[in-house]
């Protein structure tokens, strides 16, 4: 029985869909989601067995014109998830078409001369008569192997997708056991869980200002177990806004958190949230390697 294994990458522009996707196909919440650009920080990756294949899904950030030391890390860890793939999935919203972010990208790829597949998402929500055209278009700028068309939403065309990259991977070893969903640490899902609702629950710049790092992860005797996750916010107006009234916002964020944590790691959880006002730190060397992410000139 020749068994297959190999990485794929899923790259573009920020709010494309690549965390949607990667829970789609890997059928659990592996990557946070929000509605708000520039949600994923770091490289997660999603393993998922396919008859005798193991794809190795990599979520990377959203690729943009970086400005913080952050932002130049969550870029150049979105482009050494590409550079280490045997396939790189172009992830494209069908809405925006070919935006200038995405050109950027495009010609970057086109560099790279790497084996790419062109992925057009949110196609449930465009006219089916307007994709051909943007697919010739992006196909004149960037040589592309295959060209999917899905809903990452509702599912649509994602099993053609696993199904041609599963017969698409070269031939070898597994590279993790078939049991696993990720190689993420349980104390960075703590933390990037708590982030996902500080996206979701609050507005403006407070998600962009935050970050969340799991202080401690103890096991309990009862085989629960016992997190304490500081929310670090760069003004204190800030911290303010994530405690709410009478602690109300900070308690429903470590609700939410908790069940879905829970849910996850298919065992009971108690989360413990502290805020702290620490203005710069994400220009800090320390925080930036404690959310996963290598430092960035």
């Amino acid at each position: 029985m020749t068994t297959r294994c190999g990485f794929v990458a899923i790259v573009g522009a920020p709010n494309a869909g690549k965390s949607t996707l990667l829970n789609r196909m890997a059928g659990a919440k592996l990557s946070i989601v929000s509605p708000k650009a520039q949600t994923t920080r770091f490289r997660v990756l999603g393993i998922l067995m396919r008859g005798t294949s193991q794809i190795l899904l990599v979520d990377t950030p959203g690729i943009f014109q970086p400005r913080r030391k952050l932002d130049r890390a969550m870029v150049a860890a979105a482009w050494t998830g590409s550079e280490d793939a045997d396939i790189t999935l172009l992830l494209v919203d069908a809405r925006r078409g070919v935006t200038e972010s995405l050109r950027a990208i495009v010609e970057q790829l086109a560099k790279s001369r790497r084996k790419v597949w062109l992925v057009l998402n949110k196609t449930d929500l465009v006219d089916r008569q307007a994709l051909l055209p943007l697919t010739a278009e992006l196909s004149t700028l960037l040589p592309v192997d295959h060209v999917f068309m899905v809903s990452a939403r509702s599912g649509d065309g994602v099993e053609d997708l696993l199904k041609a990259l599963a017969e698409a991977l070269p031939p070898g070893p597994y590279l993790y056991p078939e049991d696993d969903l990720t190689d993420l640490p349980d104390r960075l899902l703590a933390a990037e869980l708590v982030r996902e609702q500080i996206f979701l629950q609050t507005h403006e710049e407070v998600p962009y200002a935050a970050t969340a790092e799991t202080e401690t992860y103890r096991e309990q005797p009862d085989g629960s177990v016992r997190i304490e996750v500081t929310i670090y916010v760069a003004r204190a107006g800030h911290k303010a806004i994530l405690i709410g009234e009478k602690g109300s916002r900070i308690r429903e964020i470590g609700e939410k958190a908790r069940k879905d944590l829970s849910r996850l790691l298919g065992r009971t959880c108690h989360l413990f949230l502290n805020v702290k006002e620490r203005a710069g730190w994400d220009e800090e060397r320390a925080r930036l390697r404690a959310i996963g992410l290598d430092d960035a000139s």
